[in-house]
């Protein structure tokens, strides 16, 4: 082969790798640091987005307020946070993202720890609670104070980290903490306090803490379909999940920092993976909203209470079912 057919082939070679990279549809992922989003690099190791030209890349960034911004700039496609964080300040009905998927629900990774003083939530009332503002546990907390004829106005909010759990129980003035996994069974377990425990998490309240999946309005106006194969992805990812559960907490365990014991111990009592047919259970299908517009209303309503939010959005307006409609169809 001389030069010149060499030099040819090459071309030929680097033209059809530029059109392969060409047609790979961006999805650019921003997520909390939560194992309730690794079916996102289950997708990605196992090879689904790339059979469906996906170019999809993920990074984590716990703030909400960052997230946001990143995608009203357009640094982003997707986002993935709970119902409850999603309509929290500054959101009003013009920011950018619409929810066109679930990806998990807590089943006991959320809740409000305490000591043996505190028998229920009624006896915290005039009492030093702490929490960080707008993370599920202290929408689960304001649930059962409802529940009880109490506010969060009836307590002494103290507001944290979440990260600073174990540290702030050791302070006994505080009666209770609402946080999460795995600060609360930290806490809990290497507490002096007599009778340290969980006083409710969000296995009470079975399918009020939902991870959304996120979308960005224009592009996914643009380019339907490449969310729909996004979708599939997950949905395959969390079937892979629930047949191989060992193959799956030794794929996932390095980009979380955590061992495949960890991931296993988090994943079977915190959280459950929510595959399609549960997902459209949540989502409905054909404009039809499912159970997560009444979820959507009860949050919006705790969130107003509680000054989580300003604006009260409207279910119908803010979940897209269309493209989920579309996941899985014959």
């Amino acid at each position: 082969m001389n030069r010149l057919t060499k030099l040819a082939c090459i071309a030929t070679i680097l033209s059809s790798t530029a059109s392969f990279a060409d047609a790979a549809e961006q999805i650019r992922v921003l997520t909390p640091t939560w194992l309730g989003f690794a079916p996102v690099h289950v997708a990605m190791k196992n090879g689904c987005f790339e059979k469906r030209d996906l170019d999809v890349s993920m990074k984590f960034e716990d703030d909400l307020a960052n997230v946001m911004a990143a995608m009203s700039r357009g640094d982003i496609e997707i986002q993935m946070r709970s119902v409850g964080e999603y309509q929290g300040r500054p959101r009003d009905k013009d920011t950018p993202g619409v929810i066109i998927g679930v990806i998990d629900e807590s089943v006991g990774g959320d809740g409000v720890i305490t000591d043996e003083k505190i028998k229920t939530v009624a006896d915290l009332k005039g009492k030093a609670v702490a929490s960080e503002l707008n993370i599920p546990a202290r929408l689960l907390l304001q649930m059962a104070l409802k529940q009880a004829g109490m506010t969060l106005g009836d307590l002494q909010i103290k507001d944290i980290a979440t990260a600073d759990t174990a540290a702030v129980f050791g302070d006994e003035s505080i009666a209770a903490i609402a946080t999460y996994e795995p600060f609360m069974s930290q806490a809990v377990q290497n507490s002096s306090r007599a009778g340290a425990r969980t006083l409710l998490t969000s296995k009470d309240y079975p399918g009020l803490i939902i991870d959304a999946i996120i979308a960005r309005n224009d592009d996914l106006k643009a380019s339907p379909k490449k969310y729909a194969d996004f979708l599939a992805c997950i949905y395959e990812a969390i079937d892979f999940i629930k047949a191989e559960p060992g193959q799956f907490a030794e794929m996932v365990a390095p980009e979380f920092g955590l061992t495949a014991d960890e991931v296993t111990g988090v994943v079977s009592g915190s959280l459950a993976y929510t595959d399609l047919a549960t997902a459209k259970g949540y989502m409905g299908t054909d404009g039809k909203l499912g159970k997560l517009g009444d979820i959507f209303n009860t949050l919006m309503d705790l969130n107003l209470e509680n000054g989580a939010a300003d604006t009260k959005l409207v279910a119908t307006d803010q979940i897209d079912n269309s493209i989920i409609s579309t996941v899985g169809a014959k």
